[in-house]
């Protein structure tokens, strides 16, 4: 097995290093599709065999499962692990013909009730600790605060419970030394905006928003980070299947207008012999503010195939050429200037 030597890049303005591609953990929960314990934790080793040093979970993730697979994994390794983890929603343990299971194939049996005050950050941090089996996190994100979620009204109480205790918790943990890093985990950027209105961030876990199909977020949340000093690690980086070869964006069918912009951008990468995955896996990394690219494989042999386009050199005359033709917002950072 070969250890591949990425190149690190430092969170926000802390002292930690995360290797350039990083492990995501919600597909190992079993979204959509199941996946044994076995094959989760034999992934989770392989990742870190393979030189990969971050690894992301959350309560929410098979609701307490891939905590508790993460943790099987990591705590006999821990030295040599950045671990993140996420605060905003609590587990609470019920039927399991009452349980609301969303896309989980086979979650533990709890519910999850949202809490985004000082005590319901602090009690998450501990649970997920024990679920985890460590005695420290590295990171710490606020999950899912935002309309997408929680609908207008109901976002702004949640946000509430953030600005007025939720922030100060996480301040204290940061600030006390008990974790090294704090940020938001969303899928909506504008969310992001609002959240530098509270103070400082070292870290944002941005899914979706800053990919190969779409940079929505380039301005003015990523010239923003650059400016207040505050890394953002890019979730999603194939925008739910449909950029290694599926036919959803956003985990829903993807319109007719998306599927042809896929499809522009696929040709332009077969004229340089570049698989449309490994340019939408490396594409991220070309913005200053990117420091880690976090897709989240089900198996050994799937993050293979993700290492195998990790490693294909592709020629700074691609991003040109998607640029020049349109596929690049302007003002994408590229190798050697901007769309």
């Amino acid at each position: 097995m070969t250890r591949l030597n990425f190149e690190k890049r430092r969170v926000g303005k802390t002292a930690l290093e995360v290797t350039t591609l990083g492990l995501g953990g919600a597909s190992l929960a079993g979204i959509f599709t199941g996946v044994s314990p076995d094959q989760a934790r034999a992934t989770i080793g392989h990742a870190l065999d393979r030189g990969i040093n971050y690894c992301d979970t959350a309560p929410q993730y098979g609701l307490g499962r891939s905590e508790h697979l993460v943790g099987d994994v990591l705590r006999e390794r821990r030295a040599e692990t950045v671990l993140s983890t996420k605060v905003g929603r609590l587990l609470q343990p019920v039927s399991p013909d009452m349980q609301d299971k969303g896309n989980w194939v086979d979650p533990l049996p709890f519910d999850q009730v949202y809490d985004y005050s000082y005590d319901g950050v602090m009690r998450s941090f501990e649970d997920s600790l024990q679920r985890l089996g460590v005695n420290a996190v590295d990171i710490v994100y606020v999950h899912d605060i935002g309309v997408a979620t929680h609908g207008v009204e109901a976002n702004a109480h949640f946000w509430q419970q953030l600005a007025t205790g939720g922030y100060k918790a996480l301040r204290q943990l940061r600030d006390g030394g008990v974790i090294k890093a704090i940020g938001l985990g969303v899928n909506e950027w504008e969310v992001l905006m609002d959240a530098f209105a509270l103070g400082d961030w070292d870290v944002f876990l941005l899914a979706g928003r800053y990919t190969l199909l779409e940079q929505t977020s380039l301005d003015p949340f990523l010239t923003t980070c650059i400016e207040r000093g505050a890394s953002v690690v890019v979730g999603g980086p194939f925008n739910s299947g449909i950029l290694v070869g599926g036919g959803t964006f956003n985990y829903a069918k993807a319109p007719d207008e998306i599927v042809a912009r896929v499809k522009a951008i696929e040709a332009i990468c077969a004229r340089f012999n570049v698989p449309l995955p490994a340019a939408a896996l490396q594409f991220p990394l070309t913005h200053p503010a990117v420091c880690n690219v976090l897709p989240g494989p089900r198996s050994p042999a799937e993050l293979d195939g993700i290492l195998d386009w990790w490693q294909i050199d592709i020629p700074g005359e691609l991003w040109t050429t998607l640029a020049a033709d349109g596929l690049l917002a302007p003002g994408t950072p590229i190798p050697g200037g901007t769309a």
